[in-house]
């Protein structure tokens, strides 16, 4: 306690550390040998992880386009062929043989993706420091900034990191509160066989290399880090591969990145010429300057939000102690933290013009990351991003726009070489080269709504911003992924449906099919399917265009299965009535109808909302982390804020306790285990949808309020329609007060837990009728088939109150209780 009491004062009387109270990850013991211990900084090009250790200080390296292998495709050619067969097979019960000749026939005989690799590690060594006192070391996700701090010998020793947005370079300042006190060493290690290690005549730090060959794919990703040193006093020699700095008062450490990577086509780039640049660039500036400009550009997209669901005694201890006590206490403040956090991530691992945010955002050291930590897209790079429009960092979509745009020029191949198809499809993975074809196996591999779901962020963007001129351009991506359905869906022989076949519901399996998973016209792809063809008709619309094919999609639709709800009241997985009431399996993909889609509504479609209700009660709680992250999203929707709590609970628990798996590592990554940042952000997106959703046409506002937030603002968040919620306020879990700004204009509807009115006094308008905002706008469901074992019965609602606010293009509208 002594050592923290005087901790805590030295950093008073320098300035402190994070200037946000709450908004920092602080710890009282250096991250070891642990990866998952390290704090990770980024800006979207450069990944890092800082470790804060004492006499060996590590900073693990990445670079977003640092992948294995080279240009390459993954079709296989004689899956056309096989195609009728396999589709006889399934509509006639045989899926163990359907799915034995799908691996032989359709799955890829070439690479089954490549691998995101890491660059590297900058290992700095300080000797004599092995004994040290007063150690603390935070993560300011405030202003995106490591510290670390220690004592030896009477000398307070002082590191602060970033990855500079602005300036393209990862920046460390090392200090010592005594002058002449600063000496280390500085070299890089690198996992690469190709890699060598220098240290130039410039004294500079280089390290070169080329990325791994993975499965018959040459490595052709060349690198080149460039690490210099600038110092206040002191001196700087070298040896063959390191450099070698001594009594310094401090030094700023510059690391720049660079790649020939040009698209997933063309690595004729020069990496030499892009990290020589970056760190010329960077290093003529002062630290000061660089730290002003970055913390500016960083925090011009992370203040945009701010959340407040107060505070408590339990907030006061280090975040690895504050996660091992969540379960057991009342602590908001942690909610506030990682909700915080996942936009910090957000916001370090997908900028503009950059990858976008991979299996692990963009920090990685392991050469065979698990799953390659490629883009897995049967759901796992989607709720990367479902936080971004609503969370107001639109910007940050823009990666996964350009991912969506380049699979749609490799996907038109893989459609007709592969199903004699038009239009562009992808399946369920892909990486920086932009494959499309099947991997992994059939039981996997073989669901083709990878690009279906993918586009659909494309329609959420417009719904968001209204912003025409992005819905013209990326209207033929929408119009290529409804065409590759018109081609590609069969008439069922025994429904008649039109359906998907073959189709998965992804990585699940029913006992009645024998362990295989395909089957014909699956939940999920009947979902994904209606969507892509009601958002390309909704844009056709809005565009004036494709009359023609409108017709055709609409007359398409309308022959599409309706959802079912089964013999255990549950909404079914599969058009027969197959489900386990016993399976607890971490995907529960038919669910996608309830969210991220809005087809499952407790007010427009009660059965169905039933039924997804008692399928996530079947499936229960403890999962993967990701799955978790989507169930929390899932209660929120089902208007259920304990429940929603209680996954948060479940999501924010030390890794290793949940005996079903999940859980959080100590630096507040996403545990699947192993770790996978897209529970961070499924967790950021669900706890927005328990403050705020827009997608069933009204703003509902406080929707899955939990009884351990009676009280709280929250300021930032945006809705479809451009209205953002300049500040929510509310007490006793009821809304207090309310500022609405609207960006485009038209109606703004709300539903609200209790009685509004304007703060002039004046009355709202009770909704009526359908909502007249073209934002709004909701598809009329089909009605389900019920099976007659069902006892379905619809749900009891909290009342809510429904108003209509007409609203001027860039308007403020402030609302108060009544």
């Amino acid at each position: 306690m002594k050592q923290l009491l005087i901790v805590i004062l030295f950093f008073s009387m320098t300035g402190g550390f994070s200037q946000q109270p709450g908004l920092a990850l602080w710890y009282k013991q250096p991250s070891g040998d642990v990866w998952e211990n390290a704090l990770p900084i980024g800006n979207g090009r450069l990944g890092g992880m800082v470790y804060g250790n004492v006499p060996k200080e590590i900073i693990q390296l990445n670079e977003h386009t640092v992948w294995s292998g080279s240009p390459n495709r993954n079709d296989n050619p004689d899956a056309l062929a096989s195609l009728p067969e396999v589709r006889k097979l399934i509509f006639e019960g045989h899926y163990k043989e359907a799915e034995k000749l799908t691996n032989q026939s359709i799955l890829t005989k070439r690479s089954h993706g490549q691998k995101f690799q890491p660059v590297g590690n900058l290992e700095i060594t300080f000797n004599g420091h092995d004994n040290y006192s007063n150690y603390y070391r935070e993560l300011d996700i405030s202003r995106a900034v490591t510290k670390t701090s220690y004592t030896v010998g009477g000398v307070t020793y002082t590191r602060e990191t970033f990855a500079s947005l602005p300036d393209k370079v990862i920046v460390m300042q090392l200090t010592a509160s005594k002058p002449g006190n600063l000496s280390f060493s500085a070299t890089y290690s690198c996992p690469h066989k190709s890699s060598s290690v220098v240290s130039t005549a410039s004294n500079d730090l280089e390290l070169t290399g080329v990325t791994s060959d993975h499965e018959g794919v040459k490595g052709m990703v060349k690198f080149k880090g460039i690490t210099r040193i600038k110092l206040n006093g002191g001196t700087l020699s070298k040896t063959d591969s390191s450099l070698l700095i001594k009594g310094a008062n401090s030094a700023t450490i510059f690391i720049s990145i660079g790649t020939n990577f040009n698209n997933y086509k063309d690595l004729g780039g020069d990496e030499s010429k892009r990290a020589e640049t970056y760190v010329k660039q960077a290093s003529s500036k002062s630290f000061a300057s660089l730290l002003k400009g970055h913390v500016a550009a960083y925090q011009h997209l992370f203040n945009r939000v701010k959340l407040d669901l107060g505070s408590s005694k339990d907030s006061q201890v280090p975040t690895d102690e504050q996660l091992k006590n969540f379960r057991n206490t009342n602590d908001p403040a942690l909610v506030v933290l990682y909700y915080q956090y996942g936009r910090y991530l957000l916001i370090s691992s997908s900028q503009p013009g950059g990858q976008p945010a991979n299996l692990q955002g963009i920090w990685n050291n392991k050469m065979s990351p698990p799953w390659d930590s490629k883009y897995t897209i049967n759901i796992n790079t989607e709720m990367n991003y479902w936080p971004a429009e609503k969370t107001n960092l639109t910007e940050l979509h823009d990666p996964l726009f350009q991912l969506v745009k380049e699979l749609s020029e490799t996907g038109q191949e893989t459609a007709r070489v592969m199903y004699g198809a038009r239009g562009w499809m992808a399946h369920h993975n892909t990486d920086i080269w932009r494959i499309n074809g099947p991997v992994d196996g059939a039981f996997w591999g073989v669901w083709n709504a990878g690009g279906g779901w993918l586009s659909q962020h494309l329609w959420e963007h417009y719904l968001y911003t209204g912003d025409k001129a992005f819905l013209e351009s990326v209207y033929p991506i929408l119009r290529g992924a409804s065409l590759f359905y018109v081609d590609f869906l069969v008439e069922h022989p025994k429904y008649h449906w039109l359906v998907v076949a073959p189709a998965n519901s992804p990585e699940n399996a029913p006992k009645a099919h024998e362990g295989s998973s395909l089957d014909a016209g699956t939940t999920m792809d009947n979902q994904i399917v209606y969507d892509v063809f009601s958002s390309t008709i909704r844009a056709a619309e809005i565009l004036n265009k494709d009359a023609s094919f409108v017709d055709t999609l609409k007359q398409k639709r309308g022959r599409l299965a309706p959802m079912h709800i089964g013999q255990h009241n549950q909404l079914q997985e599969w058009l027969d009535d197959v489900d386990d009431p016993n399976d607890h399996h971490r995907h529960i993909s038919h669910l996608y109808g309830l969210f991220p889609s809005n087809q499952i509504s407790p007010y427009r479609t009660p059965e169905l909302f039933a039924a997804a209700r008692n399928t996530l009660t079947q499936r229960g709680d403890v999962s993967t982390g990701w799955s978790m992250g989507w169930k929390i999203n899932w209660w929120a929707k089902m208007l259920d804020g304990n429940h929603a709590y209680k996954l948060i609970q479940n999501q924010l628990t030390p890794l290793g306790v949940n005996p079903d798996g999940g859980g959080t590592y100590t630096n507040l990554f996403d545990a699947h285990p192993p770790f996978q940042i897209d529970g961070n952000f499924g967790c950021t997106s669900g706890i927005t949808e328990m403050l705020m959703q827009s997608s069933d046409g009204t703003v509902h506002l406080l929707p899955a309020l939990p009884d351990a937030w009676p009280g709280g603002t929250v300021s930032g968040l945006k809705t479809r329609g451009g209205f953002e919620i300049v500040n929510m306020e509310w007490k006793d879990t009821k809304l207090v007060k309310l500022v609405v700004k609207s960006i485009l204009g038209g109606n703004l509807r709300l539903r609200v837990p209790n009685k509004l009115k304007l703060n002039n006094g004046t009355g709202l308008n009770q909704a009526t009728g359908k909502n007249p905002n073209v934002f709004y706008q909701t598809e009329d469901t089909p009605a389900p088939i019920v099976s007659p074992k069902s006892t379905i019965a619809a749900l009891a609602l909290k009342e809510t109150v429904l108003y209509d606010l007409p609203t001027q293009k860039g308007g403020i509208y402030t609302l108060v209780s009544k």
